[in-house]
């Protein structure tokens, strides 16, 4: 395997969230990632992507649509719920995206990070927590991986 492959594998959804030694499972397939989710990811998962996606807590539990203080607490208990899995796992998914998009993590952070005329001025990162936002931002990378100016 090349270490250009290697290095996409490990930002892959499953690498982002601190591989299969912290998640204790390899899901291939969305069923698989329903069942991880609707079991609780181990709180280990938000710090490896915290550290990832270089988001300080506060930063990361804005985008989660999760407060601080749950986090913290869910770092005590060691596992999210539900709910709380399906918002890290969809930040996860769309910071893959990203980085599958523009074939850089540095690059796909800056852009997630910063302000977007096509998203309304918004940052990409301030619209994950909620379906719908995570969903405009996804529109929006699948428009700039095909030309189309976003």
């Amino acid at each position: 395997m090349s270490s250009a492959a290697l290095q996409r594998e490990d930002l892959s959804i499953e690498g982002l969230l601190g591989g299969r030694g912290v998640l204790q499972s390899a899901p291939r397939t969305p069923l698989e990632w329903v069942t991880l989710i609707r079991h609780g990811i181990p709180s280990q998962s938000v710090e490896a992507l915290a550290r990832m996606v270089k988001l300080t807590q506060a930063e990361l539990a804005g985008a989660l649509g999760i407060p601080e203080r749950t986090l913290a607490r869910r770092k005590r208990e060691g596992m999210l719920n539900s709910e709380e899995s399906a918002k890290v796992v969809r930040l996860a998914r769309v910071v893959d995206r990203a980085e599958e998009v523009f074939e850089d993590l540095d690059v796909a952070l800056d852009w997630l990070k910063s302000s977007n005329a096509a998203l309304c001025s918004a940052t990409p990162i301030s619209l994950l927590d909620t379906d719908i936002g995570a969903e405009s931002v996804l529109d929006t990378l699948g428009r700039i991986e095909h030309g189309v100016f976003s």
